[in-house]
């Protein structure tokens, strides 16, 4: 898979709105500011091709990328209180929508922040995937932010907390290093594999 032929194709702010399901889709989520613009542009060589806000909950919007026939689809991120009633609602209408219209989902990558603990939003996240059947891996952003002894205990922590959501695989992420990217790309081209056979 040629990352570096990623295009952004569109975004969609409402349910109707969002395109027909051909191409396996990866989906990014997880809270919002947790990095999935920055980890994005990581993956498509690109500084800005996905864009990064310094505000939390600025991306209430489905945004579609194309990398070689293969969507990325990234997710508005949850969690983010100072919405309004109408826009949490829309939200939440995008989210399960997506999920549930039947959309050829190769694998969602879901993104949590390293340095702190799981929030209810993330659980309720990983149990909805666990419950839809919906493949996913587990990126834990942020990882170059803690020092070494840091990292190794929220490592095993993470590890601990993440025991209810089974064998699943989870990557230290680093945007500034590139720390994890490639073990990322690895899930990726296996989840379109075996979505195409």
């Amino acid at each position: 898979m040629n990352y570096n032929k990623a295009q952004f194709e569109r975004a969609y702010g409402l349910l109707s709105q969002l395109p027909e399901s051909k191409e396996p889709e990866i989906a990014f989520a997880g809270r919002s500011n947790v990095g999935k613009s920055s980890l994005l542009n990581k993956l498509f060589n690109r500084k800005q091709l996905a864009r990064v806000s310094s505000v939390p909950g600025k991306t209430v919007t489905i945004n579609f990328y194309d990398v070689d026939n293969v969507k990325f689809v990234d997710l508005p991120g949850y969690g983010y209180a100072k919405l309004s009633k109408q826009e949490l609602s829309r939200f939440g209408e995008l989210m399960e929508g997506y999920f549930k219209t039947d959309r050829n989902i190769a694998l969602v990558v879901q993104l949590i922040d390293m340095r702190h603990p799981l929030t209810k939003d993330d659980m309720g996240m990983i149990n909805f995937m666990k419950e839809m059947n919906i493949p996913f891996i587990i990126v834990m952003t942020k990882a170059d932010k803690l020092k070494k002894k840091a990292y190794e205990e929220r490592l095993k922590l993470s590890r601990q907390e993440l025991a209810f959501a089974g064998d699943v695989h989870i990557i230290p992420f680093s945007a500034v290093t590139g720390q994890g990217i490639n073990g990322i790309k690895n899930y990726i081209e296996k989840s379109v594999m075996i979505q195409e056979d």
